[in-house]
C-alpha cells in the first residue's frame, strides 16, 4: 500500500509540477495621485503641485539617485504647453535599506508615502485651463524581488483666473499649512 502511495505522489509530481511551486509574488499597487496647492491658478503666478506615491507595507520603490547602477532610478517627467514652465522637481528624502537580496548592499528608497514636489509657472497672459501631462517611472520591489519597472501616465489640469481673483489654499497635507 506504501508503495503505491510513493507512486502517486512521484507520478503526480512529475505530471504537474507547477501545482507544488510557490506562488509568485503579487506586484504592488501602488496609488499615484496629483495636487495642485490651490483650487485655482493665477495668471503671472506660481502654483506648487505634487505627485503623491502610496506604497504599501512591504513593498518600496528605488530613489531618484539609486546607490547603484543596476536600480532603475523614480523619474518624473512633465509636460506643459502654451508657455507653462513646470520644474524642477523635487524628490523626497531617500531612505537607506540593506536586504537580503542585495547581499546587505545598501539601497535608496521611498517607502510608504513619497511626495514629488514640483512648481508651474502660469504665464500672464494665459487663457483657460492649464493641463499637465505626466509620466512617472518606477520600479518596484520587495525584500526578495524586483518586479520589471512601469511607468505611469496621468493629467493634472486646473482652471486659471486673473491675477487679482481669490484662491482657496488646498491640500494642506501635502503642502503643509499656511
Amino acid at each position: 500500500m506504501r508503495l503505491i502511495a510513493k507512486l502517486i505522489l512521484i507520478v503526480t509530481l512529475v505530471v504537474f509540477p507547477q501545482s507544488f511551486q510557490a506562488a509568485p509574488t503579487p506586484e504592488p499597487n501602488i496609488g499615484v495621485n496629483g495636487y495642485f496647492a490651490s483650487d485655482r491658478a493665477q495668471r503671472g503666478r506660481i502654483i506648487q503641485a505634487a505627485v503623491v506615491m502610496e506604497i504599501p507595507s512591504g513593498y518600496h520603490v528605488n530613489a531618484n539617485r539609486p546607490l547603484n547602477k543596476y536600480s532603475i532610478p523614480t523619474s518624473l517627467k512633465i509636460d506643459a504647453s502654451g508657455g507653462v514652465r513646470v520644474g524642477p522637481v523635487m524628490y523626497p528624502h531617500a531612505i537607506v535599506r540593506k536586504l537580503k537580496a542585495t547581499n546587505n548592499e545598501p539601497l535608496a528608497v521611498y517607502e510608504g508615502r513619497a511626495i514629488l514636489h514640483f512648481n508651474v509657472t502660469v504665464p500672464a497672459n494665459y487663457q483657460g485651463s492649464v493641463s499637465l501631462n505626466l509620466h512617472l517611472r518606477f520600479q518596484s520591489c520587495n525584500d526578495e524581488v524586483c518586479f520589471p519597472p512601469k511607468t505611469q501616465e496621468m493629467n493634472m489640469g486646473i482652471d486659471v483666473v486673473g491675477p487679482n481673483d481669490r484662491v482657496q489654499r488646498t491640500n494642506g497635507w501635502v503642502f503643509g499649512r499656511r
